[in-house]
């Protein structure tokens, strides 16, 4: 059985971001294999902890990736503060004698996204709408690569590791079954310091905010990371609750037209022709159908414009994410006009230092937090999603009453179609299928 089979039955996806099938992603020969140990977003420490307990298998996996792609560079993005997870992998290179490399990153947001990540390695601009594989290079972070090493070793992608994180008892990095409800995670460190919370699921720019009434059915997928635990009352969330309608007004009456959201726009800056204040510009004066509009389509929603960059506090992100949607709806593409993109000379001098995004979200007693490792949720039951990531969900490969073990397929994808297998994630019966499969311990 070759790398790419192992990778699809043991259903790995992306452990990040759209959760793309593996399998398919590393289909391919490139010139550069790039390992995404940046952690894009503030406060998460997952792929840290990691890259510092699993570094062999890290440098392993990467090795194996490596000879299957016929990847001339195999690259580790790291940022330089990550002195402990540095040392770590330098040690498992030598005790490998690995061609890996590192690539030390300056601190800044959003260092960890793709496109970002591959400028920063190869200085090569990823075009607009496009991805890695157009410059040469494919990305995959720590956490994908981990389970990679794992299918290697014939085990199924059944857990997750999540940052929990805030106004919670015991900040904790903890090993959780995929399936597992937010609430038994949340109980496992202890509860909340907090009656009326909200959760942030994934990271606090681009993460889902749930409020305390919707978490009773929500789980942990392959793809979540973090779970961030903060007041209802807090800035973030109430930003999320601001209408469509109000942000425009807001754009009508207070856009100063200052362009900063434009000139600290990180896709900006590798050269996209992407400029948020003239799409602001645009729904000010509510032109909704010119060529401007459609720079939406390639907005990464990073949120730097509005977490950060506009004095106003306006709501640029959001805003694309609206018009996004119309234009998709609408049946309209991204269409680059040229093929010749060019990094802002500007560039080095507009990165968004971390700590201080942190401080602008009112979020950085919390980076203070020191997070215990270890600890395991044991659930009683947990909800599988028959659709996690990119793509189609699976066809149960069971039925209401059957006992499974930990590793047990028990949803397939179609033959043709994109997407990837799940498996039970903890043994027991089964005992509902919907939209999930749920699993009661025994």
């Amino acid at each position: 059985m070759d790398l790419l089979e192992k990778i699809k039955n043991a259903g790995v996806i992306g452990a990040g971001g759209a959760g793309f099938p593996t399998h398919l992603k590393l289909n391919c020969k490139v010139e550069y294999f790039i390992i995404n140990g940046l952690e894009c977003e503030p406060l998460l420490q997952s792929d840290k902890y990691i890259m510092r307990n699993n570094s062999d298998e890290i440098i392993q996996a990467a090795e194996e990736i490596g000879r299957t792609i016929e990847a001339e560079h195999i690259i580790i993005g790291l940022k330089e503060e990550y002195h402990e997870e540095i040392e770590a992998l330098k040690a498992s290179v030598k005790k490998f004698n690995s061609r890996v490399e590192l690539h030390l990153s300056r601190v800044f947001y959003p260092a960890g996204d793709e496109q970002i990540l591959v400028y920063e390695v190869t200085g090569r601009t990823i075009p607009p709408g496009g991805i890695p594989l157009n410059v040469g290079a494919v990305v995959s972070n720590a956490g994908t690569v981990f389970n990679i090493f794992e299918a290697l070793e014939e085990k199924m992608v059944t857990y997750k590791f999540v940052t929990v994180i805030g106004e919670i008892q015991t900040p904790s990095i903890i090993k959780v079954p995929i399936g597992t409800k937010i609430k038994d995670v949340l109980d496992k460190c202890g509860g909340t310091l907090i009656k009326d919370y909200s959760l942030i699921i994934g990271g606090p720019m681009m993460g889902r905010k749930i409020s305390k009434d919707q978490i009773k059915d929500i789980v942990i997928t392959k793809t979540d990371g973090a779970i961030i635990v903060i007041s209802e009352n807090h800035y973030l969330i109430q930003r999320e609750k601001l209408t469509i309608e109000h942000m425009k007004n807001q754009a009508k009456s207070a856009c100063i037209q200052c362009r900063f959201c434009t000139d600290m726009c990180p896709r900006n800056l590798i050269g996209h022709p992407l400029n948020p204040h003239k799409i602001m510009r645009s729904v000010a004066l509510n032109e909704l159908d010119n060529e401007v509009i459609k720079q939406a389509l390639i907005c990464c929603e990073c949120g730097i414009c509005e977490m950060y960059a506009c004095p106003m506090g306006l709501s640029p992100k959001r805003i694309n994410i609206y018009l996004k949607g119309k234009l998709r709806s609408n049946g309209e593409k991204w269409q680059n006009k040229t093929n010749n993109f060019t990094a802002n000379t500007m560039r080095e001098y507009r990165k968004i230092p971390t700590n201080r995004l942190i401080a602008r979200l009112h979020l950085d007693k919390y980076k203070k937090q020191r997070l215990q490792e270890g600890e395991e949720v044991n659930p009683k039951e947990v909800k599988i999603p028959l659709r996690q990531g990119i793509g189609a969900g699976v066809i149960p490969v069971i039925q209401v009453g059957d006992t499974v073990e930990i590793g047990q397929v028990i949803g397939k994808i179609e033959e043709g179609k994109m997407g990837s297998d799940v498996h039970a994630t903890i043994g027991g019966v089964i005992f509902e299928i919907s939209d999930s499969i749920s699993i009661k311990a025994i």
